[in-house]
């Protein structure tokens, strides 16, 4: 019996050239493998404790996306200014987590809560020599959104939200009309939440000792905002401020927390924290009696209140002041079609 070889003759040396090469070269594709997914940009997970893994170590330009751990539910975007980067939340759990790039200094991106006004893939600006701006989100008429731009790693926009351009894409496919986005932080303090007003002044003439008047705007998303320096609560409905009471609300921290109205699996409505910065750890975590407690509202306001909230009712606990101390300073808190 003949045996045919496919391999031409070498030498034994180098043959043991080859033999080593090719160790190495498993080694490596071995190595590789182990390591797991490498982030390159975007990186798609399949469980909470995944996306957090990846977000913890994201770089300009990259982001982490896993729609799927919280498939159904209410939607809000927390753009955090300090750490340059946009949290999606659904259900209150974290499904996205992406780096962005907000506006630089003298175009500063205003901060508070708003809802998503107009959407356009394939939008281009008015304003800045019909530069395109895909996967456009608009947050304010005068030109503030989300959309995909550069992301230098660094605060460089004329006061929109920089996102990559997947990220956005992905984005944008998943948000509705009038879904929440709250803006909060200091880009020029990033080591810093910040304390700015998160109201600014109004035009009409609110009474300090509280109002509650729901026929000002009849429908829309509701957004509650407590204030801790305040001892003050708002309530706004599409943008309009429809009701104001005071309230003895706990001052032993300043943080910020943001919250929403979901159902529970018995189909009651329960408060949901949504883990922004500072506080992934409460993510998903239902609001107990305890903390509840914490918050003194009069009867009946709360019982006035109570009627008008949805699943998706966003709510905002911040040290920050309602009305704001500098004249001429105007921060939207909720922004919504006419």
């Amino acid at each position: 019996m003949v045996s045919l070889s496919l391999v031409p003759f070498i030498s034994s040396q180098e043959h043991a050239l080859i033999t080593r090469s090719l160790s190495l070269l498993a080694a490596g594709i071995l190595a590789t493998l182990l390591a797991g997914p490498v982030l390159a940009q975007g990186e798609k997970v399949s469980s909470a404790v995944e996306l957090a893994r990846q977000a913890d170590r994201l770089k300009p330009g990259q982001w982490v996306w896993a729609p799927q751990i919280s498939p159904q539910g209410p939607l809000l975007v927390f753009v955090d200014l300090s750490k340059q980067l946009a949290t999606v939340y659904r259900n209150g759990v974290r499904i996205g987590v992406s780096t962005v790039s907000t506006g630089k200094p003298g175009h500063e991106t205003p901060t508070g809560v708003f809802t998503i006004l107009q959407k356009d893939a394939k939008h281009r600006s008015s304003k800045y020599n019909n530069a395109p701006m895909p996967f456009q989100q608009r947050l304010t008429w005068d030109g503030v959104a989300l959309h995909a731009g550069g992301l230098p790693g660094y605060p460089e926009s004329h006061g929109c939200v920089h996102l990559p351009f997947a990220f956005a894409k992905a984005l944008f496919e998943t948000t509705g009309h009038a879904t929440t986005v709250i803006i909060a932080g200091n880009a020029a303090h990033p080591v810093s939440t910040g304390s700015g007003d998160v109201l600014a002044p109004s035009d009409a003439d609110v009474p300090d000792t509280g109002f509650w008047n729901p026929e000002r705007s009849a429908s829309g998303p509701v957004t509650i905002v407590m204030s801790r320096s305040d001892q003050a609560l708002i309530v706004l409905r599409n943008g309009v401020e429809i009701g104001r009471s005071p309230i003895a609300l706990d001052q032993g921290n300043d943080a910020t927390h943001v919250l929403t109205l979901t159902e529970d699996a018995g189909g009651q409505p329960a408060w949901v924290f949504a883990g922004v910065s500072g506080h992934e750890d409460e993510a998903g975590r239902v609001v107990d009696e305890a903390t509840r407690n914490l918050v003194r509202i009069p009867r009946e306001f709360h019982e006035q209140v109570v009627p008008i909230l949805r699943p998706g009712t966003t709510l905002l606990v911040t040290q920050a002041p309602l009305r704001s101390g500098n004249p001429g300073t105007n921060l939207t808190v909720m922004s919504s079609s006419p």
